[in-house]
């Protein structure tokens, strides 16, 4: 199995709209040129912030392609659009993932169980589909909190680990002493734990998670890269940034994706903030929201302007 590292800063892709309601792929491009600029190490396409819920296979195999064909090796690419519980579903969406050439395809942990029956349920029904997908596809594991959050418990860890089919856990167990016993889990393996919450963003990457995979990398990667990779050497500064860090991110509860949407739109990727998840006006149920993200664009440019001040 021949493996592109999947870590660092990976940005969980926003999928743009045209208002008729398809994709906009000149949008997408932008995007996808935005986040390499940016500092993005690897993409995450057709995943929740993608809105993957809301596409038909279809629509998610012709995203992942033109994901894959637009950065064209210059980062790695993986691909989800795991939404089924059925297991005939689940191999035909994955296998349209695999058909996309993207360097790993990502199960989703809550739909190899979906009743939350436990360990016996997710096993099987995990082995049922790594005896069909192709052994040479690397595969990724996504603790996706829709519809429900279903963290993997160690062992269960252990055993994907084991089957040397997996390289990567988007973590969202939101808890740093997990981080760290995921970590130490998966030491000495290709296996990449990736955490996915800005609140413990700097602590994990201190205590062993190769990167960050978390929603505000639709904001400012850059400012997740310099922590990641530069961080421990300008610790004062490292905690100021990590702090606006966390605050920031507490404004996805107000219409994101559709706030990340409203970013873009600002800067000229793309036109329109339309979504298919976020059908109300977020600003009408989200009094001063573009207050708010002038204060998220106001501190991310002074972050900036600090690193480069170095």
């Amino acid at each position: 199995m021949a493996v592109n590292k999947i870590e660092g800063i990976i940005p969980v892709m926003i999928t743009p709209f045209l208002e008729s309601g398809e994709i906009d792929y000149a949008g997408m491009e932008r995007l996808i040129e935005w986040y390499i600029a940016n500092g993005s190490d690897a993409l995450f396409a057709v995943c929740q912030s993608s809105e993957m819920q809301f596409l038909s296979v279809e629509e998610r195999a012709a995203l992942g392609k033109f994901v894959v064909k637009q950065a064209a090796g210059r980062v790695p690419v993986v691909v989800s659009g795991h939404i089924s519980d059925d297991p005939y579903s689940q191999l035909e969406e994955l296998t349209a993932a695999v058909d996309t050439g993207a360097d790993g395809v990502v199960l989703v942990t809550n739909h190899l169980d979906p009743k939350n029956k436990g360990t016996e349920t997710f096993r099987g029904n995990l082995q049922w589909l790594l005896d069909r997908l192709p052994k040479e596809v690397p595969l990724g594991l996504y603790e996706c909190p829709a519809p429900y959050r279903r963290l993997l418990s160690d062992d269960e860890l252990r055993f994907c680990i084991d089957s040397e089919r997996f390289v990567m856990l988007k973590d969202v167990s939101c808890d740093l002493e997990t981080v760290k016993r995921r970590v130490a889990i998966s030491a000495g393996t290709p296996f990449a734990i990736l955490n996915a919450n800005a609140a413990i963003a700097f602590d994990a990457m201190k205590a062993g998670s190769r990167g960050f995979n978390g929603v505000f990398t639709n904001f400012h990667p850059d400012l997740y890269k310099w922590l990641y990779t530069s961080g421990t050497k300008h610790p004062e500064l490292a905690d100021e940034v990590a702090t606006f860090l966390v605050l920031a991110a507490l404004s996805e509860a107000f219409g994101y994706p559709v706030l990340a949407k409203m970013y873009h739109q600002r800067i000229g990727t793309f036109d329109s903030i339309k979504s298919r998840t976020i059908t109300f006006d977020v600003r009408e149920r989200f009094w001063a929201l573009d207050a708010i993200l002038d204060k998220v664009v106001a501190g991310t440019e002074a972050m900036r302007a600090k690193i480069a001040a170095l």
